[in-house]
């Protein structure tokens, strides 16, 4: 009786298509976390493989992290868009990550080179920070659906 509960409790947190902030906020972190390697690593190989100044690696990874938490998140994380239209969808969604950026390359700064912590260390803390603001900003302004409040 209980592998049948488990059983259906996986389904419905990773199959099922659900409005329930907690299972959305779980999603969120898998997809994050995947985002997240995918900007780490580019991050990393652009940095200290590449040569490019940190600022400037951190910028193009963190759009890659951007495009791939969008893509997934569409399609699995949030059940419905406020907005109709993909292509403002997606403008609102990369709005909110430009915020995202913008204090990620501030919080890069900072500790980096004012707090002289070591710039991977900096990723993760920087990360840290912005991961609520993203899924929140974009669940209550993008993807949180009533019966009125749809637009576009």
């Amino acid at each position: 009786m209980k592998l049948l509960t488990i059983k259906r409790l996986m389904y419905n947190l990773l199959i099922n298509k659900s409005a329930n902030v907690t299972v959305q906020l779980i999603r969120y972190t898998i997809v994050g976390g995947f985002a997240f390697l995918i900007d780490f690593s580019l991050l990393y190989l652009l940095a200290k493989c590449v040569g490019l100044h940190y600022i400037v690696s951190a910028s193009i990874s963190f759009i890659a992290g951007l495009l791939t938490n969008y893509f997934i998140s569409v399609k699995w994380v949030f059940t419905a868009s406020k907005i109709k239209n993909r292509k403002l969808e997606f403008l609102f969604f990369a709005l909110i990550g430009i915020i995202g950026l913008i204090l990620n390359d501030i919080f890069l700064y900072i500790f980096t080179d004012v707090f002289k912590i070591y710039l991977m260390y900096s990723k993760i803390i920087s990360a840290a920070l912005i991961y609520l603001w993203n899924f929140f900003a974009r669940k209550y302004l993008i993807f949180n659906v009533s019966k009125n409040n749809n637009l576009l």
